[in-house]
């Protein structure tokens, strides 16, 4: 996104077809995305969420990089610390929170326990990934015993998580890996984390879009696979890319949710979201 009217490029790709050159590329394209401006003095959508339609009053849990995690209540007030360490480590750097909307469980990672989020800001994130830095955890916070279980460790940067659509696994962004993984947390591959796809470009958050696949949020260009724009890629169930929302070279995105057929555009660097309505000319 930049500030002034972006031009988006959507991509309809296959990864498999990638691998194997057995197809050409289908490339469309829209023009332009809304501005919803901040307040004034605002910026840094990373993230967006919406309400569930219904009149609440509705609680939510979230992750705090230095607190842990989070539960906001209905009427607002003072956040509840729910976990702050587990197994004598304290929380050094909590970043993406899934939650599993049938048993409550808060699936969240602790992107580095060698580094601060203070740190990474400072340095830009790039002492992290020159240092190969892989100390983050994958964790879960049981709703019903309110302790904290460490599902993987060694963790590459361990950025978003989101829970499957069926609620069979979670999706896990790393994000200096460009890569996404798979945790299975039912079925007769619990406790499997494999690998789900490749990027060309550093995840953010990725999210669920409306029937059952994932949007992935690309931050920026990874320039060591000499990628020349920030393509925010929507994958399938099965980890196979159906589309890419390209940005021009430089334009950062962090968010990509999809919303009653429009999509909703996030940035840490800009003072507006942006909207894209036509999802229909994909």
């Amino acid at each position: 996104m930049t500030r002034g009217n972006p031009t988006f490029v959507v991509l309809p790709v296959s990864l498999a077809c990638i691998a194997s050159s057995c197809a050409a590329i289908k490339t469309s394209y829209t023009q332009s995305a809304a501005h919803l401006l901040l307040p004034d003095g605002v910026t840094g959508a990373e993230s967006l969420a919406f309400d569930s339609n219904n009149p609440g009053p509705n609680t939510g849990n979230i992750t705090d990089a230095y607190k842990g995690l989070m539960r906001v209540g209905a009427h607002s007030g003072e956040a509840e610390v729910l976990a702050a360490n587990t197994d004598g480590i304290s929380f050094n750097f909590v970043n993406g929170i899934g939650i599993d909307q049938d048993t409550g469980d808060a699936y969240f990672t602790d992107s580095s326990t060698t580094y601060t989020l203070e740190i990474c800001v400072l340095i830009n994130n790039i002492e992290i990934m020159m240092h190969t830095d892989a100390t983050g955890r994958l964790l879960k916070y049981d709703a019903q015993t309110k302790q904290v279980t460490v599902l993987m460790t060694r963790l590459s940067y361990a950025n978003s998580v989101v829970v499957s659509h069926d609620g069979n696994y979670i999706v896990v962004a790393h994000t200096w890996a460009s890569q996404v993984f798979r945790y299975w947390i039912k079925g007769s591959k619990t406790g499997q984390y494999e690998l789900f796809t490749n990027l060309l470009g550093y995840p953010d958050n990725v999210r669920r879009d409306d029937q059952s696949d994932y949007w992935v949020a690309l931050n920026r260009e990874n320039i060591q696979r000499n990628a020349t724009a920030s393509s925010n890629k929507h994958l399938s169930a099965d980890g196979v890319g159906v589309e890419e929302l390209t940005a021009a070279q430089g334009v950062t995105l962090s968010e990509v949710v999809e919303r009653n057929d429009k999509l909703w555009l996030g940035s840490v660097e800009l003072d507006f979201v942006g909207q894209m309505n036509e999802r229909s000319a994909y």
